[in-house]
């Protein structure tokens, strides 16, 4: 099954830290940029970060610069999204998806239709 399983999201204090998980069924990640999202309650799904697929070169939103970092393990084929000094504004439901294109500059492309549908994410919350 083609499919993509978010992982790895709890309730955290702020400041604190967090690693989650994309893993890739059916399919390759390696071939694909690859995009993390979050919904807050409310609002809409909005663009990350994201990681090209063939240089491995990052995007992330104005508001995680430098408290997180996105990566990829091909032999896992898993990426992975590193949620430092988080904050009470983070608490989201987070997914990943391929993406068209990931650009430094200007950030995630439209979705990738590789798989289906977006997965159930993985809840994050932020709070003391």
């Amino acid at each position: 099954q083609v499919q993509l399983v978010e992982s790895g999201g709890e309730l955290v204090q702020p400041g604190g830290s967090l690693r989650l998980s994309c893993a890739a069924s059916g399919f390759s990640l390696d071939n694909y940029a690859i995009g993390w999202y979050r919904q807050a309650p409310g609002k809409e799904r909005e663009g990350v970060s994201c990681i090209r697929r063939d240089d491995g070169r990052t995007y992330y939103k104005e508001s995680v610069k430098g408290r997180f970092t996105i990566s990829r393990d091909n032999a896992k084929n898993t990426v992975y999204l590193q949620l430092d000094s988080l904050k009470p504004d983070d608490t989201a439901v987070y997914y990943c998806m391929t993406v068209q294109w990931c650009s430094v500059a200007s950030g995630l492309g439209p979705t990738l239709g590789v798989v289906s549908s977006w997965g159930q994410g993985t809840q994050v919350t932020v709070s003391s």
